[in-house]
């Protein structure tokens, strides 16, 4: 699994999650996250496009991830969720926790106050 991550809307993180989120890259995940978050990153989409497997502890993190942003008044939002892996957010009620957007464009645009939607 490898992670790319480009800033965009000025303040909302997007990260690219490429092949498979399980306990062997979870870790490395969580601690670059953690990083970007006690810098004061609070908004973070997740481009799902090209995840292809996610395990239990895969879904632990992000978890975990929305949890401690949650705390800190930020939100972890996730994008382009299709195939198994919407299944498995669907069989396991995690659809009702996460936020999933068609596309990556409409996920940044939840985070703009609802003001400016307008």
């Amino acid at each position: 699994m490898e992670f790319y991550y480009s800033d965009t809307d000025k303040d909302v993180l997007i990260i690219k999650a490429d092949g498979g989120l399980n306990s062997d890259n979870a870790d490395r995940f969580v601690d670059e996250l953690a990083a970007l978050i006690d810098t004061g990153q609070s908004k973070i989409v997740v481009d799902c496009s090209r995840l292809d497997t996610i395990t239990s502890y895969g879904l632990g993190v992000l978890i975990r991830l929305h949890t401690k942003l949650a705390k800190i008044g930020g939100d972890v939002k996730l994008a382009c969720v299709k195939g198994i892996i919407e299944k498995v957010f669907k069989i396991t009620h995690l659809n009702r926790i996460f936020e999933m957007y068609p596309d990556v464009s409409r996920a940044c645009l939840m985070f703009r106050p609802k003001d400016a939607e307008g």
